[in-house]
């Protein structure tokens, strides 16, 4: 799928605030902002024009701290679901003598997610009033009458044996895919995985081939169990980047040490090219114009599951790290952060979970692009989505009024000024568009893509990760052979 880059909302006569920049000598920010989505000029105008996105940042004076992060959490205080350490003896010790729910690796992931606050209010994995409100409304309505988004259906499932070993019992234990009991479900509920509907209304779809489907969904139980979750201590994968999974509360904290007046989210599953980069820099710099006086940017690629042709996340974050280094992105205006939720590829519906976890980060600016979660269909050789849906969607979403929504610009390769630069339309034959299979197509074969397109530094990391996936390729054909002859 083509990395085109979207943001209309950069250009003049789009990034229009209702209000009046503040003075240049005070330190007020707007009180105020509206951003105009690319989409205005459709027949939702009216509509997404009234519940487009709105923050109001705080006004402050030279001796006040700025208080993170500009937005509060769903539900209005975040989740978190660690035994205090007083009772974590007494809680393992119960937990032992509890019928036993053995997770996968993705089911880790998403005790990871729960367990951090990031899908707050959520408590546990979904009972089954929590799961229909999430497939069919995408949403959730809380005890006082509030609405919070919640799209994605975040749940456990489990056999008939171990459904039957669970009996009556309203506890269990949840162990890891190493053998260790890393916490509990309480005041269970169980009830029917009807899977096909599950990735019907989730997907569009049943089609083979959906990557989180056939990992997770289809080998899965027939049962979902439902309960209050207890995490026995923070969930670490010894993978040598656990110092990068800050977080929500780390993140908040993080952005109020740095004095953040705006914080804007640009979620990735891929290397950073410089197209990403002119976008984050360019919406930095509009910012600033607004009269914000220290946006911070989250950089927050994606860490859970992810399909087997994408970079792995080991190679994704050296190559991140190259980018500060290289000073295509400022380290100094820059948080780097593992995202830890596994991936659905599921389109309009997946994105706005992207969105409602950075809500719960501290994040009140979201950057979406074209076809954002989404991916080719399984079947067909076309995209599984529109590629324009996701940021319409995100602009309308219940639940996430209060997250400004920022839609990309075009961006591609210029060849004459031999650099990733704005598309011009006037001017459309001297522009490539480099596609990510283009992308991973150069560096399998040790091609290198134009001057300009990423730092040579972070394309180096690619260049040696395939390198060393043919040199895998060539051993394991080797093997073969002598076993052959």
């Amino acid at each position: 799928m083509s990395l085109l880059i979207r943001s209309s909302y950069l250009s003049q006569s789009h990034f229009q605030p209702r209000i009046s920049k503040p003075s240049s000598h005070t330190n007020q920010t707007p009180s105020k902002l509206v951003f105009l989505s690319s989409f205005n000029h459709n027949p939702l105008v009216s509509l997404v024009d009234k519940r487009n996105p709105t923050m109001q940042p705080p006004t402050f004076t030279p001796s006040m701290t700025v208080k993170s992060s500009l937005i509060d959490p769903d539900g209005g205080e975040l989740v978190e679901l660690m035994v205090p350490e007083s009772e974590i003896k007494l809680k393992k010790k119960e937990s032992e003598a509890m019928p036993k729910v053995e997770l996968t690796k993705i089911d880790l992931e998403w005790v990871h997610v729960i367990s951090e606050g990031w899908a707050s209010p959520l408590k546990g994995f979904m009972r089954e009033d929590e799961y229909l409100q999430s497939l069919h409304f995408n949403s959730l309505r809380l005890k006082d009458g509030s609405l919070v988004n919640m799209s994605l259906p975040i749940l456990l499932a489990i056999d008939d044996d171990t459904k039957e070993q669970i009996g009556v019992s309203k506890n269990v234990a949840l162990v890891s895919p190493q053998g260790d009991i890393i916490g509990s479900l309480r005041s269970v509920e169980i009830y029917k995985h009807n899977k096909e509907e599950r990735i019907a209304r989730t997907w569009g779809t049943t089609s083979p081939g959906l990557p989180y489907v056939e990992e997770h969904i289809t080998p899965s139980g027939n049962w979902l169990i439902g309960g209050d979750l207890e995490v026995f201590q923070p969930i670490k994968y010894n993978d040598g980047l656990d110092h990068y999974r800050l977080s929500p509360k780390q993140l908040r904290k993080e952005f109020d040490n740095r004095q953040a007046d705006a914080v804007f989210a640009f979620q990735l599953r891929n290397p950073v090219h410089n197209g990403h980069a002119l976008l984050m820099n360019d919406t930095r710099k509009r910012l600033l114009e607004m009269g914000y006086k220290n946006p911070i940017l989250l950089l927050h690629p994606l860490g859970g599951f992810t399909k087997a042709d994408d970079v792995p996340l080991d190679v994704r974050m050296e190559q991140h790290s190259k980018v500060l280094e290289d000073g295509v992105l400022d380290p100094e205006t820059t948080i780097v952060s593992i995202f830890p939720s596994p991936m659905h590829y599921a389109g309009p519906t997946e994105v706005q979970w992207h969105a409602k976890a950075r809500i719960n980060a501290g994040a009140n600016f979201y950057i979406v692009g074209r076809d954002p979660a989404g991916m080719g269909h399984p079947t067909e050789k076309r995209d599984l989505y529109d590629p324009d849906h996701g940021k319409k969607v995100l602009s309308m979403a219940p639940g996430l009024e209060k997250l400004n929504i920022l839609p990309f610009r075009v961006a591609a390769y210029d060849t004459v000024e031999k650099k990733m630069a704005f598309f011009d339309p006037s001017r459309a034959k001297e522009f490539l568009f480099i596609s990510g299979t283009k992308m991973r197509t150069y560096a399998r074969t040790g091609e290198n893509p134009p001057d300009g397109f990423m730092c040579p530094s972070g394309w180096n990391v690619l260049v040696k990760y395939y390198e060393s996936l043919q040199e895998g390729d060539d051993s394991s054909k080797q093997q073969q052979t002598v076993v052959s002859a």
